[in-house]
């Protein structure tokens, strides 16, 4: 399938692809369901990119039909969705996405719309979408170079993967433990931007795929090493155990090599912004905030900070000492913390919930910029929140952990 900047739709195919758009709504998930069946039954060997259980919970084929709709829908104005272009762009560099293997997802998804709409997808319909399709992963792919050229050029840049030793294991809570990471080979390693992820590759015995993982850098960035901490993924009736988080804290140990690609993610701390900034995390979100914490500290140590973490309890809580010893320490620095199960309410500033009336009051200004992460929920009632503050929307700034998801949702 053609992939190049000289594919152009005109007015015909450009409405003929916005007539679909309802049609995406409501199919659009059995379509992408249903590519990737196909996909991945004609090219096994692309199950090394895809997270698995993300498959099997059916979240990568949601994220998936929303970029389509996405692209469907502005299929004239294409620069409208270039920001959520460039988040998946930073995801597929990271993931090592190469541009041969765009024209293999495109034959799929044209396949599954056929399957899944049957009449409705005419032979007209699908030669449009083949062109629109051609269109879209020329902006991918062109992103993409940009950003591994990007990560190369930089001092102790690298693509692909590099390998790293874990030189620390330390267990930050009882479910999340950190790993403290050098380059195997003691080269320089690239500085990043506070709130950015590497991905790291897990070779686990017996499995018959390798897996790739996601995982924030949750220390400030510094010419020796990176620290990813990992919360241990306890699996349920619908979800198994998380393999790679369940593998790095039994089976890796200070002395394992692992494959990391270079820093990635456009998520991360606005430095040159001076004003008042609020760090605001639920469970393992803390990890990028721990790096965004940790360089305001020292780089901006005027900058007026509020750091508020929620966890189900004390035993769930990772850097609550780091993050007291340096309330204490910095005059600019206050947290609150808050727990929907403490063992002892005198541990915690909120026994509960994050709410308007709590927020409201421990805020000094709401102008200010404001970063969130965390479950879905507590992020939804946080966007929630800070519109009800009236907080410009230039100045929120959150981070999804795995697909895209719409934080709108209630």
């Amino acid at each position: 399938m053609e992939t190049t900047a000289k594919t152009k739709l005109d007015e015909q195919n450009k409405q003929l692809i916005k007539a679909t758009v309802p049609i995406l709504q409501k199919q659009g998930t059995a379509i992408t369901k249903r590519f990737y069946q196909l996909m991945l039954s004609n090219h096994p060997e692309l199950n090394h990119l895809f997270n698995q259980t993300n498959q099997r919970r059916g979240d990568q084929p949601i994220a998936l039909a929303n970029t389509v709709y996405a692209a469907a829908a502005n299929i004239d104005q294409l620069e409208k969705i270039v920001p959520h272009v460039r988040q998946i762009a930073h995801k597929h560099r990271s993931l090592n996405v190469k541009p041969e293997q765009y024209p293999i997802v495109g034959k799929y998804l044209l396949l599954a719309m056929k399957d899944v709409l049957g009449d409705v997808a005419s032979d007209e319909i699908i030669a449009a979408w083949e062109k629109a399709y051609g269109m879209i992963a020329q902006l991918f792919i062109d992103m993409e170079q940009q950003l591994y050229e990007e990560a190369e050029a930089q001092t102790g840049g690298w693509t692909g993967f590099r390998n790293f030793k874990v030189i620390q294991k330390i267990k930050e809570s009882d479910v999340i433990t950190s790993f403290y990471l050098q380059p195997e080979d003691s080269l320089a390693i690239p500085d990043f931007f506070p709130g950015q992820y590497i991905t790291l590759k897990a070779e686990i015995p017996e499995e018959p795929y390798t897996h790739l993982r996601q995982y924030s850098l949750s220390t400030s960035p510094n010419k020796d090493h990176y620290r990813i901490s990992v919360k241990r993924e306890a699996g349920d009736a619908k979800t198994p155990n998380g393999k790679v988080s369940n593998f790095l804290h039994e089976s890796v140990n200070e002395g394992s090599v692992l494959p990391l690609t270079a820093p990635a993610g456009d998520f991360f701390l606005n430095r040159n912004d001076n004003r008042p900034i609020v760090l605001l995390s639920g469970g393992v979100g803390i990890t990028p905030m721990m790096s965004m914490l940790e360089t305001v500290i020292h780089t901006q140590p005027n900058r007026k900070v509020v750091f508020i973490h929620a966890a189900k309890s004390g035993n769930y809580h990772a850097f609550k000492d780091r993050v007291n010893t340096i309330s204490k320490q910095h005059a600019n620095v206050s947290s609150y913390t808050l727990y929907s199960q403490p063992e002892n309410e005198h541990l915690c500033d909120v026994n509960g919930y994050i709410s308007y009336n709590w927020l409201h009051s421990v805020l000094p200004t709401t102008n200010a910029s404001f970063y969130f992460c965390g479950p879905k929920g507590f992020m939804q009632t946080t966007l929630l929140i800070l519109k009800q503050l009236h907080v410009d929307d230039a100045d929120i700034h959150y981070e999804v952990f795995g697909p895209a998801a719409d934080m709108s949702a209630s």
